[in-house]
């Protein structure tokens, strides 16, 4: 008996040691592509669990699992492949470089690339990441044709993004779908690292799903989630040196006195009359021009002796090397039944300006659990977020470029120095900042949805999802007194303001697909619910005893008390269904309908149908192509469809009374009661109690678009060689336009109609590149071109020629783009008496002056004159994108641009005029040295002078300028260490980057001021250098 149990555990012993023999047995083997070239980094993982690896530089693998069990193989832009474990295995990848079976999110549903037959782009996250931008909206500059970004260089990163032109008088900015939920708020509180995928809704058929809201196009925005297989930890780390790369060149205090003794003697005045303090030596030399031959100037420019004469550089002062840190942590597991994904992140931005910076931190958890398998889902996404920014003042650089150079930042006393004398009435740009560096906003942003998923049978899906989208702003306003100079003002005041905004959805969509044979159907309902409400007040004190933020709350104030707040909000209700068909892979058709109403509208158009529909054909499909193995994909899409705008106040139908205060004994408005009990004013007017600000209207209804659109998607040679193009036309109509009312018994106000259209039409195309090669090198290479038209085609005739778009009261903008501008024609300057005797009769012609054009031939310069000058539209836009990559080391360069687009220059108002804008004798640019004069007449710059006679600060294309550039955006140079020595440091990967943006510009030599995309006083955009690190454990 015992030896028979001794057999049997030696069995089970046996038994025993060859399973675990099995679960630790070594599996290898190597990756390689199409080539036969090794695929480094390739994904290596035992089906269905976290074990596994990736593959080194050689494309090997190794590690222990079962010799029974299955691996998944998968390597970005190839196709997954499993097969069996076992040592020395060879496993080809076929590339997926057409991604025709990609995952589009196209509104409530998704749907495979090759089955799309709207406008829609998808972009690459991963390139996007290289610019390292606060908003990932700027990084998608020049990479989406038929999307224009415009943006400064400010620390939080605002951007102003327009899809496919301007399509109306007012709002014009894009709807965000984020994870389903939407929003218009502005993006630098989402950050970057939490982006999965975006894509670019452009035409009616794709956006028409979000009717009302849709006319101005539908970014969509899906963040990351956990992914099957192990725990992974990624963390990302930058810092970058900021650099105010291209200032102005400004006069300095000899060069001002220059240019000011010029102006003076062209006016036949004696320079030493100035009131600034300077000192001229100077003559006339033999042919009777004046000649400088020395200036100087007094030692203190105040009676005091307290403030020297200096030789300040205002834009030194003020700016600085600015400094950038982002970083990101991010923990992301999944199974067959859960997935997570968690992150924080910091970014702090001290901008270029000094004092001014942006600082945010954010935190995100996005989780979903199969709590029934194949049944019931439920799932969450959740972002909160703090951002914090001290804004540069208002008109801030032209105050550094402004004041004069001979003041000094501090008087010898050691406080800040002011305008004396006869100096300009301007604040000390430094004591400016100092004053202005509490004017701190802090703002809170919820951001979130929730939902359920309920699979009841096969094809049918029922989905619930709410999300809300709440944020808080709160900021003090703090007034400093100002004690320098002749702007000296001892109030002091503080402003507590502080603003909220909740927004909720609600929404359930039923999706049902089925298969029949060649016959695919999909189908989707919905309804969705919308709320917004906003809200503010404020509180202001002035007259302070401490002047410390810490103090300085309203209730410690003893001065004058005031206190304001408001609100509003609208309700929106909507119904959509959707119906995709596919017939045999190769004829596609889409059917869309929405049905809106908002409370923004009134009684009697509050409710609207947007529908679209669109066709497709994958003509690579068709029997006759076959054979054309060269050919990959060749699809041909048609679409139409209407989409709304509803975006104009909350109370645009309402009539609005507003309270009309008294006049105080100064003239100026009272604050208190909108009528005085006691009847009496204190003896003054009497207060008239409400007044009629707008005239209600419920007839207004929304603006409606409908969009044409035609296009073509291509790849061949084994999808080297890909691209799409698209042309589209679309006219919006029923634009609400704001009208003056007739004033009645004392009142006047306005009312919103609809009474405008406008049209845009354009062409886009995108065209690429991409090649593996023997050698392990891989390039891809990408470019796109957009252009556009757009024109006003309605408008009331009292609105249509009003200076608010671009008329003098006479022309009409119809026909026109909006933005166009009316103004003279510069026809060089007079620079003989025989050219002014030959010209028609301009008041103010002399000399060195500005030649107008005689348009009407009547021989008098008048009103009459002046044509549409100005076209803020470009001929065209376009991107190019280059990647390289060998081996561990990977290149990016991208270049953006714009060609043909007018710029009015109020900068150069500042460089090539003395009079007019001179209020003060403020500073000017260095253009300025070489203007006309008797000793300089082959100048084209107008002569200096004390006035204005000739009205050349006017709006003419003198001050419009060919904006025309070219950007190297970004450039990087990565590398990504050796698979070999990341194993020993127990990390996945371990990237080390070095990149550059807004390196280089290029501009039309024409171009006077020194950053044709911010061309005036906007906030400088900075060169970056970059040095980032990426690690995944």
């Amino acid at each position: 008996m015992k030896q028979v149990l001794r057999v049997i555990m030696s069995l089970l012993l046996l038994m025993y040691c060859a399973g675990v023999m099995a679960q630790t047995a070594d599996v290898s083997g190597k990756v390689i592509d199409e080539q036969g070239e090794p695929v480094i980094g390739a994904s290596v993982v035992q089906k269905g669990t976290s074990n596994g690896t990736v593959t080194d530089i050689d494309g090997n693998f190794t590690f222990k699992a079962p010799q029974s069990a299955t691996l998944v193989v998968s390597y970005v832009g190839y196709k997954s492949v499993e097969v069996k474990a076992g040592v020395g295995i060879k496993v080809q990848l076929q590339t997926n470089a057409s991604e025709l079976n990609e995952v589009v999110v196209t509104g409530y549903t998704t749907q495979r690339k090759a089955d799309l037959t709207g406008a829609v782009s998808v972009v690459s996250v991963d390139e996007l990441a290289k610019q390292n931008e606060n908003n990932p909206m700027k990084a998608l500059q020049g990479r989406v044709p038929g999307m224009n970004i415009s943006a400064d260089g400010s620390p939080s990163g605002s951007a102003t993004v327009r899809i496919r032109g301007i399509g109306t008088l007012n709002n014009n900015d894009p709807l965000y779908i984020i994870d389903g939920v939407p929003t218009k708020a502005g993006m630098h509180e989402l950050n970057g690292s939490d982006i999965e995928s975006i894509q670019v809704l452009k035409d009616a058929s794709s956006a028409s799903i979000y009717g009302s809201r849709a006319a101005n196009g539908v970014i969509i925005i899906t963040t990351k989630k956990g992914k099957e297989g192990r725990v992974n930890v990624d963390i990302d780390a930058s810092i970058a040196a900021s650099m105010y790369a291209h200032k102005m060149k400004v006069l300095n205090a000899k060069q001002y006195g220059q240019v000011m003794w010029q102006a003076y003697v062209n006016d036949g005045m004696d320079p030493n009359t100035n009131g600034l303090g300077y000192r001229y030596d100077w003559s006339y030399d033999v042919q009777g021009n004046p000649v400088l031959n020395g200036i100087s100037m007094r030692k203190y420019l105040d009676g005091a002796g307290t403030t020297p004469a200096a030789d300040t550089d205002w834009f030194d002062k003020t700016t600085r090397t600015g400094v950038v840190q982002n970083y990101n942590v991010a923990v992301s597991s999944g199974s067959d039944r859960h997935s997570s994904y968690f992150s924080l992140g910091y970014y702090k931005n001290l901008g270029i300006i000094k004092t001014s910076d942006f600082d945010r931190y954010s935190a995100r958890m996005n989780t979903e659990y199969k709590l029934i398998k194949d049944v019931l889902t439920v799932g969450e996404h959740f972002t909160l977020s703090r951002t914090s920014e001290v804004q540069a003042p208002g008109g801030f650089l032209e105050n550094v470029l402004q004041f004069n150079p001979s003041l000094p930042v501090y008087t010898e006393n050691g406080t800040y120095a002011g305008p004396v004398g006869g100096y300009p009435d301007r604040e000390n740009p430094v004591a400016r900042l100092y004053r202005n560096s509490d004017n701190r906003y802090v703002y809170w942003r919820t951001f979130g949805d929730a939902y359920i998923n309920l699979h009841l049978f096969k094809g049918f899906n029922l989905r619930s999802t709410f999300g809300l989208d709440y944020a808080q702003k709160q900021q003090r306003f703090f007034t400093y007194p100002i004690t320098e100079g002749t702007v000296a003002n001892s109030k002091n005041a503080v402003e507590a303001k502080q603003e909220h905004w909740t927004k909720w959805m609600w929404n359930a969509v039923a999706t049902y697909n089925l298969q029949a044979g060649l016959h695919r159907v999909d189908a989707m309902a919905g309804i969705e619910l919308n709320r917004e409400d906003d809200n503010y007040f404020s509180g202001y004190k002035e007259d302070f005893l401490i002047l410390n933020p810490t103090y300085m709350w309203p209730n410690a104030g003893t001065g004058t008390a005031q206190a304001y707040g408001g609100g509003s909000g609208y309700s929106l209700v909507s119904y959509f269904g959707k119906l995709n068909y596919n017939y045999a892979d190769k004829y596609l058709a889409s059917f869309t309908l929405r049905y809106d109403g908002s409370s923004r509208f009134g009684k009697n158009n509050r409710y609207a149908t947007f529908p679209s529909v669109s066709l497709g054909w994958r003509i690579n499909q068709e029997k006759f192509l076959k054979s054309a193995q060269w050919l990959n994909d060749l699809k041909l899409r048609a679409s139409w469809g209407a989409t709304g705008n509803q975006e104009i106040s909350n109370i645009a139908r309402y009539t609005i009374y507003v309270s009309n205060y008294g006049v105080n004994e100064n003239g100026g408005q009272s604050y208190g009661t909108s009528y005085d009990i006691a009847g009496t004013n204190g003896g003054r007017q009497l207060p008239s109690g409400f007044k009629r600000d707008q005239l209600g209207n419920n007839d207004i209804k929304w603006e409606t678009t409908y969009q044409t659109n035609l296009g073509l998607d291509f790849s061949m040679l084994k999808s080297s060689l890909y691209g799409s193009f698209d042309w589209y036309y679309k006219k919006t109509k029923d634009i609400l336009v704001q009208m003056a009312g007739i004033a009645a018994m004392g009142e006047g106000s306005t009312q919103w109609i609809n009474a405008g259209a406008m049209e845009n039409r354009g062409v886009e195309l995108n065209l690429g590149y991409r090649k593996s090669t023997n050698g392990g090198f891989h390039y891809d290479i990408a470019g796109n071109f957009s252009t556009y038209r757009n024109k006003i085609t309605a408008l009331p005739a009292t609105v249509a020629a009003n200076g608010t778009f671009g008329g003098n009261g006479v022309k009409s903008v119809i026909g026109h783009p909006m933005g166009a501008q009316v103004g003279y024609v510069a026809d060089g300057i007079f620079k003989s008496q025989d050219e002014i005797d030959n010209h028609a009769r301009q008041d103010g012609a002399k000399l060195g002056r500005m030649r107008w054009k005689d348009l009407d031939g009547n021989n008098v310069i008048t009103e009459a004159d002046q044509d549409w000058i100005y076209n803020p539209t470009p001929d065209f836009s376009y991107g190019l994108n280059v990647y390289l990559e060998y081996k561990n080391f990977d290149f990016t360069m991208f270049w953006q641009g714009v060609q043909g687009v007018d710029i009015i220059s109020d900068l150069k108002k500042q460089t090539d005029i003395w009079a007019g804008l001179n209020i003060g004798f403020l500073n000017k640019g260095q253009r300025l040295l070489d203007a006309w004069s008797c000793t300089n007449p082959n100048s084209n710059i107008p002569a200096l002078s004390l006035s204005d006679n000739n009205n050349e600060k006017r709006v003419s294309t003198y001050w419009v300028e060919n904006g025309s550039y070219l950007k190297l955006r970004t450039i990087q140079l990565g590398y990504n260490l050796p698979k070999s020595m990341t194993n020993r440091l127990a990390m996945q990967r371990l990237r080390f980057y070095l990149s550059a943006q807004n390196l280089l510009t290029i501009h039309s030599k024409s171009f006077t001021g020194v950053d044709p995309e911010n061309p005036n006083y906007g906030y400088p955009i900075p060169l970056n250098i970059t040095f980032g690190i990426n690690v995944t454990f």
